[in-house]
């Protein structure tokens, strides 16, 4: 299917998310031994569209917020310096055991010492998104999108949220807007829920025109039959990976991109970064290439708001994917989980392998 996008649109990428904040200690420190804390407002889809916001491209965020709390309005300020148009319905918080935005407690790790996650998600006003809460019509029809960006964080987030998921495809797909969906599995997400979040995430990959995981998304969310091994290291599994993009192909014959990215962890610092993606019946490879780290989190939203971006500006098939892993090594050089590219040119240098000075 063609990726021809709409004309004339007031967004170019659509992102429902939930948001929340991100709590980490300086200098690479662990969480248990640190007192000292930065925090910055976060979430995977807004990671993905920073490289469109900050490169230029009308982007537009539906989400939820908890009313009056100092949190949301943190994190709206932040969305509006990240040039991010928001909708948002504000949810009374309904006591001290109510709502509130997710916390993200992470260490960056350094050296031998791998990063630690902990996600604590209770009470997260981001399970209450609804479809009814959001005029479509007016947000697809008459405004007009380009690409709505799914991530199945957001999709296996609750029951309301999957629904929410299903209705925003279907409403792209009934006025002409392309969808991208990150599968992005949990297994926490989905313990006790498989049955009902795999017919919702095989509905929105259905329909979806770009369609973005690893070997254990498209397995444990599609039933896709995962790659078969190959020789030692990345570079030997690429032919394994296109094995298995293969059969997505044949099973979602309307997605016209398939694309995954390739790491290996040498240590924290040093990564091996690499990334596959079919276009039509055109493989793209970027051999696994060493990158250096400051906090690996973000990365591979980095990589598909990358390759979302040079699709949207209609460049060549061949630097999507290029695009895309170098926007996805500069979220790793940022203590942000998102990217904040100067301009396009900065991208570029990173894929040429150029890092000297410019005055």
């Amino acid at each position: 299917m063609s990726l021809d996008l709409r004309k004339n649109c007031s967004t170019s990428l659509l992102v429902p998310t939930s948001m929340g904040v991100r709590i980490t200690p300086p200098d690479g420190q662990a969480v248990h031994c640190s007192d000292l804390f930065r925090m910055q407002a976060t979430s995977a889809e807004t990671n993905v569209a920073s490289v469109s916001s900050y490169l230029g491209l009308p982007v537009k965020v539906l989400t939820t917020f908890v009313k009056d709390s100092p949190v949301a309005r943190f994190i709206k300020d932040n969305l509006a310096s990240r040039h991010m148009a928001c909708e948002g319905k504000d949810v009374p918080q309904g006591g001290p055991w109510g709502y509130r935005h997710q916390f993200n407690i992470a260490d960056s790790g350094f050296g031998t010492r791998g990063p630690r996650v902990h996600n604590d998600r209770a009470g997260e006003v981001g399970r209450t998104l609804n479809a009814k809460d959001f005029d479509l019509d007016r947000i697809f029809e008459k405004e007009g999108v380009q690409i709505v960006h799914l991530s199945g964080l957001i999709g296996a987030l609750s029951p309301d949220t999957g629904q929410f998921c299903l209705e925003l495809a279907r409403a792209a797909k009934k006025h002409g807007a392309r969808i991208s969906f990150d599968l992005n599995y949990r297994a926490t997400f989905w313990k006790g829920r498989e049955t009902e979040l795999r017919d919702i995430f095989l509905e929105i990959a259905g329909v979806a025109d770009i369609l973005v995981g690893n070997e254990e998304d498209f397995q444990l969310c599609l039933g896709v039959e995962g790659p078969e091994a190959g020789g030692e290291g990345l570079a030997g599994q690429i032919e394994a990976f296109q094995g298995m993009i293969s059969r997505l192909k044949e099973q979602f014959p309307n997605a016209s991109v398939f694309a995954n990215t390739l790491r290996e962890v040498v240590s924290v610092n040093r990564h091996l970064w690499g990334a596959i993606m079919a276009h039509g019946d055109e493989w793209h490879v970027v051999e696994p290439r060493e990158i250096h780290v400051l906090d690996r989190i973000g990365g591979g939203d980095g990589f598909v708001g990358g390759l979302l971006y040079a699709i949207l500006r209609g460049w060549k098939p061949e630097t999507w994917v290029q695009f895309g892993w170098a926007a996805g090594a500069l979220a790793t050089t940022q203590l942000t989980d998102y990217g904040q590219p100067a301009d396009e040119e900065q991208i570029w240098s990173i894929w040429k392998g150029n890092a000297r000075v410019r005055r």
